[in-house]
């Protein structure tokens, strides 16, 4: 009777597992899906911020210009820019930019994102200057890649020989280089600048800035900033994390509880296992089946203990009586 008592705590504990298995709502499986998308990316031969002041009003006129200005997925080309401003120059088109090279490209997708800018043969003007160039240079590239789970990288070049204000000049990566003409103005030239991230990249060739005083075409001064051959981007982000199901062997809606195989030959009576075979799961019998019994197990091993003990004391009086 004592393994009895044992084996119905256990039998408890299985069918309360079972229940709350069947009441839990189920986890439903999600496909990874991008977090972010697609990388972002971003490319512009000339980028110009100047405020122009004029010499006969007390007025200044901002020049914002961009030049093949282009966001992912796209490719520009163009070899001039013109900018009109009003009172500059007998209000004549301005000519900002000249070259014989001058495109941009930006790419992107859910893998990496890529821009880069090249431009050869480039001569820039500022209003009151059109006779003397602000800088010429031969070559300028940058470009700027972002993979997908890679650190992003940037770079930026610039080749040949530079001239600024009509003087050759030598740029160091060290720090910016300052070209000063005694009644024109100076410029001061930053080479190859790059930053990254964890998850950026940018790059910018060469960064101008300006003040010059030509006092010529009705300008009286010209400060601000040029940048030249600029890319940047943005790397893609990775994909959700995905929630998988639970996996569940048993039939839908039932419990999973496997039952012990017998190897006896007696067949047992209300949802005890039969012979060899193995015990199905799908009765609320079948969570005592853990045990090797059914519901009646516990009664029907009572009974068999009580009729051995009552046997055994037949037989022994039995021989008893033969004895004497």
């Amino acid at each position: 009777m004592n393994s009895n008592t044992f084996r119905m705590p256990a039998a408890v504990l299985l069918a309360t597992g079972a229940v709350a298995l069947l009441t839990a709502p189920p986890a439903s499986a999600t496909a990874g899906t991008p977090g972010g998308g697609e990388g972002k990316a971003g490319a512009v031969v000339l980028r110009t911020g100047l405020d122009v002041g004029l010499l006969n009003k007390t007025v200044h006129v901002p020049m914002k210009a961009t030049l093949n200005e282009v966001s992912a997925p796209a490719t520009a080309e163009k070899t001039a820019l013109t900018v009109t401003l009003d009172g500059v120059e007998g209000n004549k088109p301005v000519s900002v930019l000249n070259a014989t090279v001058a495109t941009s490209k930006a790419t992107a997708d859910k893998n990496a994102a890529a821009a880069e800018v090249n431009l050869a043969k480039a001569r820039v003007h500022v209003p009151g200057l059109p006779l003397l160039s602000l800088i010429e240079v031969e070559k300028v590239t940058s470009k700027a890649v972002c993979e997908a789970g890679k650190k992003p990288v940037a770079s930026a070049n610039v080749l040949g020989t530079v001239t600024a204000l009509g003087k050759k000049v030598t740029l160091s990566a060290g720090g910016p280089t300052k070209v000063e003409v005694p009644g024109v103005g100076m410029v001061s030239m930053e080479l190859s600048g790059t930053e990254t991230t964890s998850g950026t990249a940018a790059a910018a060739a060469l960064r101008l800035k300006v003040a010059v005083n030509p006092l010529n075409l009705n300008v009286a001064q010209v400060d601000g900033e040029i940048v030249l051959a600029e890319a940047h981007c943005e790397s893609p982000k990775g994909p959700a994390p995905t929630t998988k199901a639970p996996e569940r062997p048993g039939q839908p809606g039932q419990p999973d509880i496997k039952t012990q195989t017998g190897t006896g030959t007696g067949t047992g009576t209300g949802g005890a296992t039969t012979g060899s075979g193995t015990g199905s799961g799908g009765t609320p019998d079948a969570n005592l089946a853990e045990t090797g019994g059914g519901s009646l197990t516990p009664f029907i091993t009572g009974g068999a203990l009580t009729l051995l003990a009552l046997g055994g004391g037949a037989l022994f009086l039995t021989r008893r009586g033969r004895a004497q």
